[in-house]
């Protein structure tokens, strides 16, 4: 049976963390109407609150809407309508928001990807969603132009991160950087943001959509089982559930609170609390579209923000800062997600909140791509060091035994399942991927089978423990050792590649590429030299093995696989022995 028939059936159940809600919060419902309607229904109570600031331009509610109307415009003058996908390939920028909303208001689907993403993964990224056109930062011209003829994109829009910039600002970012971005000619196929916008001024047919919660609305995109990307699809509901589950949580934040979005769009955490939920609640977004750990404290001082969402690496960052005056009494919330927040991390922060005179404690939060990113949060009388604290308003967690919908009790190990209003639609045209993640439970509820392990207390508080799956969090980003290794087994030289995490002070972790060649072929500087610029070539930059290391064999298990397990021993013992 294909469980997307059922994604709207939904069925009450009682759950051991009613009490910690007031009934008012438990049974709120999901807006009706789309993402775009959630936020314009409310710009005429905002008037002269500022939306975003970027770069010293700030940006009022109103004017917003009327950026969102002009490009809305323009996609339809482009022959964009309902249903469509557009792919958005860029940092933070005013454009990547503007033309989310814009794709929404018309009711065609974004489809979000990383602008880091190698030649081959956007390719791959374009003709796997069907998309038929792009928005694209200009950095990423020179890899987009060796494969876009091989997709159906038939207009690709150039997007300069120093556009919306205030004017200052643009003069420094053309004389420092823009000069040494390779320029396309605009004609034909490509068309810059600026000609793109004045283009649609000439559209006067209709232009919004009429669309419901449970119309497809983005594509974000994870690595599978194997390695393989799949693409997220994500219903209006569901990104409007999330940001009516942030308002109920986050109710001390006010109209002209600033958050510092540095969570990137392309990724449910940021494009959803970041962006969607806080415009929700009528506060500030700073776009960040480039993170500068060397210059945290400058950026936080600039801002004095109310809000800071990021993964445990930005926050080790933050720690770093040798500046004893810096002053972070503005701080409202201060939320971790992305990846595991240790508790000496944890630890260390919120002694470091404290001495920089911030009344709050770090929040950890945990989620998946899959149901928008945010599903539980450590907060208020929730918040223990260590745990991800309770379901947000509306979910339901259980515990099951790997590979089995078998409910274990309170305090036993086992996979981690979620159900709620922010549970994917399902995989873009992949039904046994999605039906292998959404199952139908006794209760004829969806549950998404989230491949991690983790335990709840007889109180209720989740704890989150490990990886069922072999995935790397790299920074906050995923990394997918399957897909590593079909890279470097394509190379000539190789007869078998395994990668491993390992540890890394940094960035949490890392990949290791452990490579057996075939007979013939040495271990040489110039192999060692062919295999990574392969990878260069095939991977994103936050995917690229850290380490290369080549044996004459590999350990296996009983039954001839790869010991896994084995070789990550060897590197903790290895770790261990140095330490």
């Amino acid at each position: 049976m294909n469980l997307l028939n059922f994604l709207n059936f939904k069925k009450k159940s009682k759950t051991p963390w009613n009490e910690y809600y007031k009934s008012e919060k438990i049974k709120f419902e999901v807006p009706e109407g789309s993402i775009y309607n959630l936020i314009n229904k409310q710009v005429s109570e905002r008037d002269g609150m500022y939306a975003y600031s970027y770069y010293g331009h700030n940006v009022t509610y109103k004017d917003f809407m009327r950026q969102i109307d002009s490009a809305a415009r323009a996609f339809r003058c482009q022959g964009i309508r309902k249903g469509d996908v557009v792919t958005i390939c860029m940092p933070n920028t005013p454009e990547a928001v503007i033309s989310f909303y814009a794709l929404n208001k018309i009711g065609a689907i974004a489809s979000m990807i990383h602008p880091l993403s190698s030649e081959q993964e956007i390719k791959n990224y374009l003709i796997n969603t069907n998309s038929v056109m792009m928005v694209m930062i200009d950095l990423c011209y020179e890899k987009v132009a060796g494969v876009i003829k091989e997709t159906d994109v038939y207009k690709t829009i150039i997007v300069s991160a120093g556009s919306s910039m205030s004017m200052h600002m643009k003069l420094g970012y053309i004389f420092t950087k823009s000069y040494k971005i390779k320029k396309p000619y605009f004609r034909g196929e490509y068309l810059h943001w600026k000609d793109f916008i004045a283009k649609g001024n000439n559209y006067h047919g209709r232009v919004e959509s009429e669309t419901d919660k449970d119309t497809p609305a983005v594509i974000l995109h994870s690595g599978g089982s194997t390695g393989i990307p799949k693409g997220i699809v994500l219903s209006n509901g569901n990104f409007n559930a999330l940001a009516e589950q942030v308002k109920i949580i986050f109710t001390k934040l006010e109209p002209n609170d600033k958050i510092l979005a540095i969570m990137p769009v392309f990724h449910g955490f940021g494009l959803g609390v970041s962006i969607h939920a806080v415009l929700h609640i009528g506060a500030s977004v700073d776009l960040i579209p480039q993170f500068d750990a060397r210059h945290f404290d400058k950026l936080i001082k600039k801002s004095n923000p109310s809000v800071i969402v990021g993964v445990p690496t930005l926050f080790e960052a933050l720690l770093n800062t040798n500046n004893k005056k810096l002053d972070l009494s503005s701080l409202k919330y201060v939320v971790s997600g992305g990846d595991c927040l240790t508790e000496s991390l944890g630890q260390r922060l919120n002694d470091f909140l404290l001495e920089h005179k911030c009344s709050v404690q770090v929040m950890q939060g945990y989620g998946l791509s899959e149901a928008v990113a945010a599903t539980a949060l450590a907060y208020g009388n929730h918040n223990i060091l260590g745990s991800i604290g309770i379901p947000l308003p509306g979910n339901n967690f259980k515990i099951v035994r790997p590979n089995t919908q078998e409910e274990l009790e309170r305090g036993e190990v086992g996979e981690i399942c979620i159900s709620g209003p922010t549970v994917m639609m399902g995989y873009f045209n992949n039904e046994k991927e999605t039906n292998d993640a959404l199952q139908i439970h006794k209760d004829k509820n969806i549950w998404i089978h989230t491949g991690d392990m983790g335990y709840i207390r007889e109180d209720g508080i989740i704890f989150y423990q490990s990886r069922l799956k072999r995935m790397i969090v790299s920074s906050g980003y995923n990394v997918y050792p399957q897909q590593i290794e079909n890279v470097i087994e394509s190379h000539e030289a190789v007869m078998k590649c395994t990668v491993i995490g390992i540890p890394h002070k940094y960035k949490v972790q890392v990949a290791k590429a452990i490579i057996v060649l075939k007979n013939g072929y040495s271990d040489s500087s110039s192999t060692k030299k062919s295999i990574k610029e392969l990878c260069e070539k095939s991977l994103a930059r936050y995917s690229l093995p850290y380490e290369y290391e080549f044996r004459k064999s590999l350990p296996k298990t009983l039954i001839g696989k790869v010991d896994f397990r084995k070789l990550s021993e060897e590197e903790e013992n290895k770790n261990n022995g140095e330490n």
